[in-house]
């Protein structure tokens, strides 16, 4: 019996969208990212990209549980002595809530260029609106 490795060219990619109101974030991201590593698929391979592309929308009503909105802070720094700035999530959610989700979800998924592919097939947007009816994605539901 051999076990199987998926190829780079064997693989079908399905698009997935996932309505993310009222879904608590790390809920969210870890079911996701699971989605765009294609561990949800029996010819998932670790080495080779199996994921499916996932479009996230109304990114701007997720929720975060207990006091983490004004607790939680996202740290990044300019490379400069006294270059750190901080944003609370709550701040960070009103300003930019694609980049709440994106950042949860990549932080989930394997570090270097294989991590990065992956990152690339997942489209998020604050408002209900996306622009990838043309590939007709299927309903996912988030618990």
């Amino acid at each position: 019996m051999n076990t199987y490795m998926a190829k780079a060219s064997d693989v079908q990619r399905k698009w997935y969208i996932v309505d993310a109101e009222g879904v608590v974030l790390g809920r969210l991201a870890s079911q996701v990212a699971s989605i765009l590593r294609g561990k949800n698929k029996p010819t998932y391979t670790p080495h080779v990209d199996t994921g499916d592309y996932v479009i996230v929308i109304n990114a701007d009503k997720v929720i975060l549980t207990g006091k983490k909105l004004d607790q939680k802070i996202y740290y990044k720094h300019s490379g400069f002595p006294g270059g750190l700035s901080e944003t609370p999530y709550r701040r960070l959610l009103n300003e930019k809530p694609e980049f709440v989700i994106q950042h949860a979800v990549i932080g989930m998924l394997p570090k270097g260029p294989l991590g990065r592919k992956m990152a690339k097939k997942l489209k998020v947007y604050a408002g209900a609106e996306h622009e990838h009816a043309a590939q007709q994605p299927e309903t996912l539901v988030i618990k």
